[in-house]
Protein backbone atom coordinates (compact mmCIF):
# COMPACT_ATOMS: atom_id res chain seq x y z
CA UNK A 1 0.00 0.00 0.00
CA UNK A 2 1.54 3.38 -0.64
CA UNK A 3 3.13 5.79 2.08
CA UNK A 4 1.23 8.01 3.41
CA UNK A 5 2.86 11.69 5.53
CA UNK A 6 0.41 10.38 8.69
CA UNK A 7 2.25 7.08 8.22
CA UNK A 8 5.97 8.12 7.74
CA UNK A 9 5.52 10.56 10.78
CA UNK A 10 4.23 7.90 12.52
CA UNK A 11 7.24 5.30 11.87
CA UNK A 12 9.39 4.44 15.56
CA UNK A 13 12.58 4.25 15.24
CA UNK A 14 13.25 0.42 16.60
CA UNK A 15 17.22 0.51 16.69
CA UNK A 16 16.84 -1.85 13.09
CA UNK A 17 16.92 -0.98 9.92
CA UNK A 18 13.60 -1.35 8.19
CA UNK A 19 11.90 -0.60 4.60
CA UNK A 20 8.79 0.94 3.60
CA UNK A 21 7.57 0.39 -0.07
CA UNK A 22 5.28 3.65 -1.96
CA UNK A 23 5.44 1.76 -5.24
CA UNK A 24 7.42 1.65 -8.62
CA UNK A 25 10.89 1.00 -6.76
CA UNK A 26 10.04 3.80 -4.32
CA UNK A 27 10.74 2.94 -0.84
CA UNK A 28 11.67 5.15 2.64
CA UNK A 29 14.69 3.51 4.09
CA UNK A 30 14.98 3.22 7.61
CA UNK A 31 18.87 3.63 8.98
CA UNK A 32 20.03 2.19 12.11
CA UNK A 33 20.49 5.26 13.28
CA UNK A 34 16.73 6.57 12.50
CA UNK A 35 17.08 8.68 9.23
CA UNK A 36 14.61 8.69 7.12
CA UNK A 37 16.43 8.19 3.85
CA UNK A 38 14.21 8.08 0.05
CA UNK A 39 15.68 5.14 -1.83
CA UNK A 40 14.77 3.75 -5.63
CA UNK A 41 15.14 -0.02 -6.81
CA UNK A 42 15.76 0.03 -10.72
CA UNK A 43 17.48 -2.60 -13.19
CA UNK A 44 19.45 -1.17 -15.66
CA UNK A 45 21.35 -3.45 -18.12
CA UNK A 46 20.22 -6.54 -16.28
CA UNK A 47 21.95 -5.02 -13.06
CA UNK A 48 19.86 -4.37 -9.78
CA UNK A 49 20.80 -0.84 -8.65
CA UNK A 50 19.74 1.64 -5.65
CA UNK A 51 19.39 5.57 -6.57
CA UNK A 52 18.46 8.05 -3.78
CA UNK A 53 16.48 10.64 -3.47
CA UNK A 54 18.03 12.34 0.17
CA UNK A 55 16.34 12.43 3.53
CA UNK A 56 12.76 12.99 4.50
CA UNK A 57 11.09 15.53 5.02
CA UNK A 58 13.78 17.89 3.60
CA UNK A 59 12.84 15.86 0.44
CA UNK A 60 9.00 15.36 1.03
CA UNK A 61 6.58 11.93 0.00
CA UNK A 62 5.41 14.37 -2.98
CA UNK A 63 9.03 15.39 -4.11
CA UNK A 64 10.43 12.14 -3.93
CA UNK A 65 7.74 10.29 -5.94
CA UNK A 66 8.59 13.30 -8.46
CA UNK A 67 12.15 12.41 -8.48
CA UNK A 68 11.08 8.61 -8.94
CA UNK A 69 8.66 9.45 -12.40
CA UNK A 70 11.67 11.68 -13.53
CA UNK A 71 14.30 8.25 -13.43
CA UNK A 72 11.19 6.35 -15.18
CA UNK A 73 11.28 8.70 -18.15
CA UNK A 74 15.13 8.07 -18.04
CA UNK A 75 15.40 4.42 -18.03
CA UNK A 76 12.11 4.59 -20.59
CA UNK A 77 14.95 6.40 -22.76
CA UNK A 78 17.88 4.41 -22.15
CA UNK A 79 19.42 6.46 -19.42
CA UNK A 80 20.96 5.03 -16.04
CA UNK A 81 19.32 7.77 -13.59
CA UNK A 82 23.09 7.13 -11.86
CA UNK A 83 25.16 8.35 -14.46
CA UNK A 84 22.54 11.43 -14.78
CA UNK A 85 22.41 12.59 -11.10
CA UNK A 86 26.67 12.08 -10.69
CA UNK A 87 26.78 14.03 -14.38
CA UNK A 88 24.30 17.06 -13.30
CA UNK A 89 26.46 16.83 -9.95
CA UNK A 90 29.90 17.39 -11.42
CA UNK A 91 28.19 20.27 -13.78
CA UNK A 92 27.55 21.70 -10.60
CA UNK A 93 30.73 21.41 -9.03
CA UNK A 94 32.40 22.81 -12.50
CA UNK A 95 29.92 25.80 -12.63
CA UNK A 96 31.57 26.15 -8.78
CA UNK A 97 34.81 26.17 -9.63
CA UNK A 98 34.77 27.76 -13.20
CA UNK A 99 32.98 31.10 -11.95
CA UNK A 100 34.50 34.56 -14.15
CA UNK A 101 36.32 35.25 -11.15
CA UNK A 102 38.58 31.81 -11.03
CA UNK A 103 38.95 31.45 -14.74
CA UNK A 104 39.82 35.29 -15.10
CA UNK A 105 42.95 34.85 -12.58
CA UNK A 106 44.20 31.41 -14.00
CA UNK A 107 44.48 33.41 -16.99
CA UNK A 108 46.10 36.42 -15.46
CA UNK A 109 48.36 33.84 -14.15
CA UNK A 110 49.49 32.10 -17.36
CA UNK A 111 48.77 34.62 -20.30
CA UNK A 112 50.52 37.59 -18.66
CA UNK A 113 53.43 36.21 -17.35
CA UNK A 114 55.66 38.29 -19.71
CA UNK A 115 53.78 41.38 -19.28
CA UNK A 116 55.43 43.96 -16.75
CA UNK A 117 54.46 44.16 -13.28
CA UNK A 118 53.00 47.72 -13.90
CA UNK A 119 50.86 46.39 -16.45
CA UNK A 120 49.93 43.26 -15.07
CA UNK A 121 48.86 45.14 -12.37
CA UNK A 122 46.76 47.18 -14.33
CA UNK A 123 45.00 44.43 -15.58
CA UNK A 124 44.40 43.22 -12.26
CA UNK A 125 43.44 46.53 -11.05
CA UNK A 126 40.73 46.63 -13.71
CA UNK A 127 39.59 43.16 -12.73
CA UNK A 128 38.75 43.71 -9.15
CA UNK A 129 37.17 47.21 -9.57
CA UNK A 130 35.39 46.80 -12.54
CA UNK A 131 34.48 42.71 -13.53
CA UNK A 132 34.92 40.89 -10.19
CA UNK A 133 31.96 42.99 -8.21
CA UNK A 134 29.63 42.75 -10.83
CA UNK A 135 30.05 38.68 -12.61
CA UNK A 136 33.10 37.46 -10.62
CA UNK A 137 30.79 34.91 -8.97
CA UNK A 138 29.06 33.56 -12.25
CA UNK A 139 29.65 30.48 -14.04
CA UNK A 140 31.28 31.84 -17.05
CA UNK A 141 29.59 29.66 -19.11
CA UNK A 142 26.00 30.80 -18.58
CA UNK A 143 27.74 34.49 -19.18
CA UNK A 144 25.15 36.16 -21.86
CA UNK A 145 26.33 39.67 -23.67
CA UNK A 146 24.02 41.26 -21.91
CA UNK A 147 25.59 40.57 -18.58
CA UNK A 148 28.70 42.02 -20.07
CA UNK A 149 26.78 45.17 -21.63
CA UNK A 150 25.45 45.75 -17.84
CA UNK A 151 29.12 46.21 -16.87
CA UNK A 152 30.90 48.23 -19.63
CA UNK A 153 27.77 50.11 -20.90
CA UNK A 154 27.66 52.51 -17.77
CA UNK A 155 31.33 53.36 -17.49
CA UNK A 156 30.97 54.48 -21.02
CA UNK A 157 28.11 56.34 -20.26
CA UNK A 158 30.17 58.07 -17.48
CA UNK A 159 32.71 59.05 -20.46
CA UNK A 160 35.09 56.51 -19.67
CA UNK A 161 35.34 55.36 -23.18
CA UNK A 162 38.66 54.34 -22.91
CA UNK A 163 38.27 52.01 -19.99
CA UNK A 164 35.16 50.34 -21.48
CA UNK A 165 36.78 49.21 -24.15
CA UNK A 166 39.50 48.00 -22.61
CA UNK A 167 37.69 45.88 -20.21
CA UNK A 168 35.47 44.20 -23.09
CA UNK A 169 39.01 43.68 -24.64
CA UNK A 170 39.42 42.13 -21.31
CA UNK A 171 36.44 40.16 -21.17
CA UNK A 172 36.74 38.80 -25.00
CA UNK A 173 40.63 37.43 -24.20
CA UNK A 174 39.65 35.90 -20.93
CA UNK A 175 36.69 34.06 -22.92
CA UNK A 176 39.04 32.90 -25.85
CA UNK A 177 41.04 31.14 -22.60
CA UNK A 178 38.22 29.86 -21.20
CA UNK A 179 37.06 28.39 -24.50
CA UNK A 180 40.94 27.12 -24.86
CA UNK A 181 40.34 25.25 -22.19
CA UNK A 182 37.21 24.13 -22.25
CA UNK A 183 35.41 25.76 -19.58
CA UNK A 184 33.16 27.78 -22.68
CA UNK A 185 31.73 27.29 -25.75
CA UNK A 186 32.01 30.68 -27.17
CA UNK A 187 33.50 33.97 -26.99
CA UNK A 188 30.31 36.12 -25.96
CA UNK A 189 32.59 39.16 -26.33
CA UNK A 190 32.74 38.72 -29.87
CA UNK A 191 28.97 39.66 -30.00
CA UNK A 192 29.18 42.74 -28.61
CA UNK A 193 31.40 44.17 -31.44
CA UNK A 194 30.14 47.79 -32.71
CA UNK A 195 28.18 48.23 -28.84
CA UNK A 196 30.19 50.45 -27.62
CA UNK A 197 31.48 53.75 -29.30
CA UNK A 198 33.94 53.45 -31.78
CA UNK A 199 37.18 54.47 -30.36
CA UNK A 200 38.47 57.70 -31.85
CA UNK A 201 41.45 57.49 -33.59
CA UNK A 202 44.31 60.54 -33.22
CA UNK A 203 47.43 60.53 -35.33
CA UNK A 204 50.64 61.31 -33.93
CA UNK A 205 51.68 64.86 -35.30
CA UNK A 206 54.37 64.58 -37.94
CA UNK A 207 55.59 66.56 -40.89
CA UNK A 208 55.49 63.36 -44.25
CA UNK A 209 56.02 65.66 -47.16
CA UNK A 210 59.36 65.17 -48.40
CA UNK A 211 60.36 68.94 -48.84
CA UNK A 212 58.96 69.19 -45.17
CA UNK A 213 61.34 66.05 -44.11
CA UNK A 214 64.21 67.28 -45.56
CA UNK A 215 63.74 70.47 -43.59
CA UNK A 216 63.52 68.74 -40.53
CA UNK A 217 66.30 66.92 -41.05
CA UNK A 218 68.44 69.59 -41.81
CA UNK A 219 67.06 71.47 -39.02
CA UNK A 220 68.44 68.31 -36.87
CA UNK A 221 71.92 68.89 -38.05
CA UNK A 222 72.06 72.47 -37.15
CA UNK A 223 70.70 71.91 -33.38
CA UNK A 224 72.61 73.31 -31.00
CA UNK A 225 72.52 71.37 -28.01
CA UNK A 226 73.55 68.76 -25.82
CA UNK A 227 75.43 66.13 -27.92
CA UNK A 228 73.43 63.07 -26.90
CA UNK A 229 70.22 64.87 -27.84
CA UNK A 230 71.26 65.71 -30.90
CA UNK A 231 72.55 62.24 -32.10
CA UNK A 232 69.31 60.59 -30.89
CA UNK A 233 67.47 63.07 -32.76
CA UNK A 234 70.25 61.86 -36.05
CA UNK A 235 69.69 58.62 -35.33
CA UNK A 236 65.23 58.68 -34.90
CA UNK A 237 64.63 58.58 -38.34
CA UNK A 238 67.04 56.39 -39.42
CA UNK A 239 66.00 53.65 -37.14
CA UNK A 240 62.26 54.58 -36.57
CA UNK A 241 62.10 53.03 -33.43
CA UNK A 242 59.14 54.33 -30.20
CA UNK A 243 61.04 56.76 -28.32
CA UNK A 244 61.30 54.46 -25.52
CA UNK A 245 63.19 52.18 -26.98
CA UNK A 246 65.77 54.80 -28.55
CA UNK A 247 66.36 57.05 -25.66
CA UNK A 248 66.87 54.10 -23.19
CA UNK A 249 69.02 51.70 -25.80
CA UNK A 250 72.41 50.42 -24.42
CA UNK A 251 75.83 49.84 -25.77
CA UNK A 252 75.41 46.28 -25.18
CA UNK A 253 72.88 46.23 -27.84
CA UNK A 254 75.30 47.57 -30.51
CA UNK A 255 76.71 45.12 -32.71
CA UNK A 256 79.09 47.11 -34.63
CA UNK A 257 80.02 44.26 -36.50
CA UNK A 258 77.02 43.09 -37.48
CA UNK A 259 75.44 46.24 -37.98
CA UNK A 260 72.55 46.00 -35.71
CA UNK A 261 71.08 46.89 -32.70
CA UNK A 262 69.24 43.96 -31.01
CA UNK A 263 66.65 45.42 -28.33
CA UNK A 264 66.21 42.67 -25.81
CA UNK A 265 62.06 41.59 -25.42
CA UNK A 266 61.86 43.39 -21.59
CA UNK A 267 62.02 46.91 -24.02
CA UNK A 268 59.95 45.75 -26.14
CA UNK A 269 55.68 47.06 -26.17
CA UNK A 270 55.45 43.85 -27.62
CA UNK A 271 58.03 42.15 -25.62
CA UNK A 272 59.66 40.23 -28.39
CA UNK A 273 63.21 41.08 -29.21
CA UNK A 274 63.54 43.35 -32.07
CA UNK A 275 66.44 43.65 -34.89
CA UNK A 276 67.04 46.98 -35.98
CA UNK A 277 69.39 46.86 -39.21
CA UNK A 278 71.78 50.01 -39.18
CA UNK A 279 72.83 51.47 -42.51
CA UNK A 280 76.37 53.07 -42.85
CA UNK A 281 74.66 56.33 -42.06
CA UNK A 282 73.34 55.35 -38.59
CA UNK A 283 76.80 53.54 -37.90
CA UNK A 284 78.28 56.92 -38.15
CA UNK A 285 75.96 59.15 -36.39
CA UNK A 286 77.19 55.93 -33.33
CA UNK A 287 80.61 56.37 -34.08
CA UNK A 288 80.59 59.77 -33.11
CA UNK A 289 77.93 59.57 -30.44
CA UNK A 290 80.96 56.46 -28.69
CA UNK A 291 83.78 59.47 -27.35
CA UNK A 292 80.99 60.78 -25.54
CA UNK A 293 79.26 58.23 -24.06
CA UNK A 294 80.74 54.88 -24.75
CA UNK A 295 82.00 53.98 -21.62
CA UNK A 296 78.83 54.34 -20.03
CA UNK A 297 75.43 52.15 -20.05
CA UNK A 298 73.28 54.16 -21.83
CA UNK A 299 73.64 55.65 -25.42
CA UNK A 300 71.65 58.71 -24.78
CA UNK A 301 72.84 59.42 -21.15
CA UNK A 302 70.93 62.33 -19.16
CA UNK A 303 72.75 65.43 -18.45
CA UNK A 304 72.36 65.16 -14.60
CA UNK A 305 73.18 61.75 -14.28
CA UNK A 306 74.79 58.83 -16.48
CA UNK A 307 72.75 55.84 -14.41
CA UNK A 308 69.77 56.72 -16.55
CA UNK A 309 68.87 58.13 -19.71
CA UNK A 310 67.59 61.35 -21.53
CA UNK A 311 63.48 61.25 -21.03
CA UNK A 312 61.07 61.23 -23.88
CA UNK A 313 60.42 65.12 -22.77
CA UNK A 314 63.95 65.86 -23.90
CA UNK A 315 63.81 64.87 -27.69
CA UNK A 316 60.47 66.52 -27.15
CA UNK A 317 61.63 69.82 -25.57
CA UNK A 318 64.82 69.54 -28.32
CA UNK A 319 61.86 69.73 -30.95
CA UNK A 320 59.82 72.51 -29.85
CA UNK A 321 63.22 74.36 -29.43
CA UNK A 322 63.83 73.69 -33.08
CA UNK A 323 60.20 75.20 -33.73
CA UNK A 324 58.16 72.44 -34.18
CA UNK A 325 54.45 72.82 -32.40
CA UNK A 326 53.07 69.73 -30.41
CA UNK A 327 50.29 69.57 -33.90
CA UNK A 328 53.12 69.66 -36.23
CA UNK A 329 55.79 67.33 -34.79
CA UNK A 330 56.56 64.99 -31.94
CA UNK A 331 58.92 62.05 -31.06
CA UNK A 332 56.49 59.41 -32.11
CA UNK A 333 56.39 61.57 -35.74
CA UNK A 334 59.52 59.90 -36.89
CA UNK A 335 58.03 56.32 -37.24
CA UNK A 336 54.81 58.39 -39.00
CA UNK A 337 57.46 59.59 -41.46
CA UNK A 338 59.50 56.42 -42.15
CA UNK A 339 55.29 54.83 -42.39
CA UNK A 340 54.15 57.05 -44.59
CA UNK A 341 57.50 57.47 -46.98
CA UNK A 342 58.16 53.89 -47.10
CA UNK A 343 54.75 53.29 -48.50
CA UNK A 344 54.84 55.88 -50.89
CA UNK A 345 57.91 54.87 -51.94
CA UNK A 346 56.80 51.01 -53.18
CA UNK A 347 57.84 49.28 -50.27
CA UNK A 348 56.85 46.22 -49.17
CA UNK A 349 54.19 46.29 -46.58
CA UNK A 350 55.21 43.41 -44.71
CA UNK A 351 58.83 44.45 -44.33
CA UNK A 352 57.85 47.87 -43.08
CA UNK A 353 55.34 46.74 -40.67
CA UNK A 354 58.21 44.14 -39.24
CA UNK A 355 60.54 46.95 -39.06
CA UNK A 356 58.41 48.87 -37.31
CA UNK A 357 57.88 46.17 -34.69
CA UNK A 358 54.23 46.25 -34.93
CA UNK A 359 52.24 43.72 -33.36
CA UNK A 360 52.18 40.16 -34.36
CA UNK A 361 48.46 38.34 -33.84
CA UNK A 362 50.01 35.09 -34.24
CA UNK A 363 51.88 34.34 -30.83
CA UNK A 364 53.90 31.37 -32.42
CA UNK A 365 54.98 33.12 -35.17
CA UNK A 366 55.63 36.49 -33.11
CA UNK A 367 57.95 33.88 -31.14
CA UNK A 368 60.11 33.99 -34.11
CA UNK A 369 59.77 36.68 -36.26
CA UNK A 370 62.22 39.11 -34.84
CA UNK A 371 64.80 37.99 -38.19
CA UNK A 372 61.30 37.70 -40.28
CA UNK A 373 62.67 39.92 -43.92
CA UNK A 374 65.42 40.73 -42.18
CA UNK A 375 67.53 40.40 -45.73
CA UNK A 376 65.25 42.63 -47.09
CA UNK A 377 64.95 45.07 -44.21
CA UNK A 378 68.90 45.37 -44.86
CA UNK A 379 68.51 46.77 -47.83
CA UNK A 380 65.60 48.87 -47.10
CA UNK A 381 67.10 50.43 -44.16
CA UNK A 382 69.73 51.10 -46.61
CA UNK A 383 68.01 52.50 -49.40
CA UNK A 384 65.81 54.37 -46.68
CA UNK A 385 69.13 56.39 -45.08
CA UNK A 386 69.86 57.28 -48.50
CA UNK A 387 66.50 58.54 -49.35
CA UNK A 388 67.00 60.35 -46.20
CA UNK A 389 70.61 61.89 -47.01
CA UNK A 390 68.31 63.49 -50.66
CA UNK A 391 65.52 64.79 -48.70
CA UNK A 392 68.14 66.68 -47.00
CA UNK A 393 70.61 67.82 -49.38
CA UNK A 394 67.45 68.90 -51.54
CA UNK A 395 66.90 72.94 -51.30
CA UNK A 396 63.66 72.32 -53.68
Amino acid sequence: MPLTDTHIKNIRHTGQPKKYFDGGGLFLFISPTGSKLWRMAYRFEKKSKLLSFGEYPAVSLKDARERREEAKKLLSKGIDPNVQKKEAKAAQLAELKDTFHNIALEWHGTRTAEFSSKHRGTILFRLETYLFPAIGKMPIAKLEPHDILAVVRPIEQKGLFETSRRLLQLVSQIFRYAVITGRAKHNIAADLRGALRPRKVTHRAAVTEPSKVGQLLRDIDNYDGYFPIVCALRLAPLVFTRPTELRAAEWSEIDFKAQEWRIPAERMKMKQMHIVPLSEQAIKVLEELRPYSGNGKYLFPSIRTETRPISDATLLNALRRMGYAKDEMCTHGFRSIASTLLNELGYNRDWIERQLAHGERNEVRAAYNYAEYLPERRKMMQEWSNHLDKLKNSTA
